[in-house]
Order: C-alpha cells, then structure tokens, then sequence
C-alpha cells in the first residue's frame, strides 16, 4: 500500500449563461491567460527536483478490521543531511499518516524507548543515519516480541526480567542514622563497572538473542549486564552479592548464553554484555569451589 501526497485539483467555476459576453476582449484574453497559469500551476510537481528516500513500514492495527493482517506501507521522505529513521518515521506520521503509531521519548530525559529492527538489525531510530543505509529502508517492530501496534511491542516481558536481577543496593543491616558513612567506589572499580551503568533499557539485545527467542525463562543479556552493574561493585555487601550470584547461576541465568556475541553486536551503547556474562559466570564458578 503506497501513501502519497495528493496533488490540489484545479475546478473551473460554471459558466453563467446571463453574463456570456458582457466582458470586454481585453478582460477575456486576461482570464484566459490567468487560467492558462493557473492550469500550469496545478500540473507542475514543486517538489520534483527534491532528494526523497523511500521508506517502508511495517503496519499492524488488530483493533481496526482492514488492518489485522500485517502489511507494508511506502512512504516517500524528502531528504536531509543529518536526517534520521526517527525523523523519517516522524515525517510519515505528520505528513501522511497521523495513526502511525511508534514510541519515542527524545529530549525527555527517558532514552531507549525508539529501538527498531532497521534494515535487519536491530538499532536505535534516533542514532540510526539514512545516509548509512541501503534505499528502501525497511523500518519494523523488535523481533521476538509481541507487536502491539505498527512499531509498538510489548515490552512488560523485558521489564520483568530486568526486576528479576533486583538491580538496585541493598543491606542486610540499616544502620542508626548516627552511623551512616558515605560508601564511596574506587577509581579503578568505576572503570570497571562504568560500560554497564550506560544501559537505556530499549531491549536491542534481547531482541537479537536467539536463546531469549526461544526461552522466556532466559534473563537476558539486558538483565545479566544490570546484574553485573551491582555485583561487581566494590560498595555492594558479599552477602548481597553471593545472593545475587545465586539468582544468575540458576539454569536460566548466565549458563544459557551461547556466546553468539549478537548482543553486544547491536548495543547502541557499546556495552560489551557478552564480556560481562563471560566474568559473572566465572565468578560463579569461583563461589562454588571455596570450601573454606
């Protein structure tokens, strides 16, 4: 289905027969010449000499009957420097389709939320450069999740997960109000832990992790790296963190990673999730073998 711009139609208002010859030949050769510019105008494409980059977008509605069985709409975009496939999905919507439907939070201090399956990969619809990609660009919702709407999926799944891991400090003991220290971090265990705490939560990895796809049990590479964000903190508690290393050495924890290496592959942040799994694995084996 291809939506494009209509172009004005140009109607000729009737002729009164009472007023057929009351204009002077220099009022009608006027008209003439006004109508001939107005036909010319209709007719000429202002737009035909401007860069446009074809997009093509996954549609789905299952509250509208006409829209249940998913399909591609094709949007032509004029082209920026600098434009996006968040700003080209943005240009469909208020141009010609206002009930597209995709989730963005650009400039509202809440990053993440625009991840789609761009050309094949997974990908960030702000970071995403058109100028990068091959034309058409084939724009659709996160693999291996529920699509709600267009470019819409259910995220609650990926959510859970990530509470799984309790991904917040904890304490045994809280102390008296007189006691409290301020817990400081090392320099160096700031480095260690600083790749991990750049998670935006879009869900890019999980997507892309073909255990996830085939075990909603998995945790995911999303939940195992905000795991490794605490455990490997040098402020977090050992008993804290032995009963953080028991909830990820479980059989749906970090044992299910297959290291295919797919989501640090597609991390808009460069975070090296599958390094993190591979060190809180081997931190596992190292609680387990202490026997004194």
């Amino acid at each position: 289905m291809s939506t494009q711009q209509q172009k004005p139609e140009t109607q000729e208002s009737p002729e009164d027969p009472e007023m057929k010859g009351a204009e002077s030949p220099q009022q009608e050769r006027l008209k003439e010449k006004e109508s001939s510019m107005v036909d010319e105008q209709s007719t000429a494409d202002p737009d035909a000499d401007e860069e446009t980059v074809l997009i093509k977008v996954f549609r789905y509605d299952p509250e509208v009957a006409d829209k249940q069985e998913p399909r591609f709409d094709d949007f032509h975009v004029p082209f920026k420097k600098g434009m996006t496939v968040l700003d080209a999905v943005m240009y469909a919507r208020d141009t010609y389709d206002s009930s597209l439907t995709f989730r963005h939070s650009c400039r509202q201090a809440v990053c993440g939320s625009d991840a789609f399956f761009v050309n094949g990969k997974q990908r960030l619809g702000c970071k995403t450069q058109i100028s990068e990609l091959e034309h058409p660009v084939r724009i659709e919702p996160l693999p291996h999740q529920e699509v709600v709407k267009d470019l819409v999926v259910d995220m609650d799944h990926f959510y859970d997960q990530m509470h799984t891991v309790e991904p917040y400090f904890q304490s045994e003991d809280t102390p008296d109000a007189s006691d409290l220290e301020e817990q400081r971090q090392t320099r160096e265990n700031r480095e260690k832990v600083k790749m991990s705490t750049r998670c935006i939560w879009c869900g890019a990895c999980m997507s892309s992790c073909n255990i996830a796809a085939g075990d909603n049990d998995y945790l995911g590479p999303a939940a195992i790296n905000k795991a490794y964000r605490f455990a490997m903190d040098n402020r977090e508690e050992d008993d804290i963190k032995e009963h953080r290393l028991r909830i990820l050495e479980q059989e749906q924890g970090v044992w299910r990673c297959q290291t295919q290496f797919s989501c640090t592959e597609v991390c808009p942040k460069d975070i090296p999730l599958t390094e993190h799994i591979q060190e809180l694995k081997r931190e596992a084996v190292k609680k387990n073998l202490k026997f004194w």
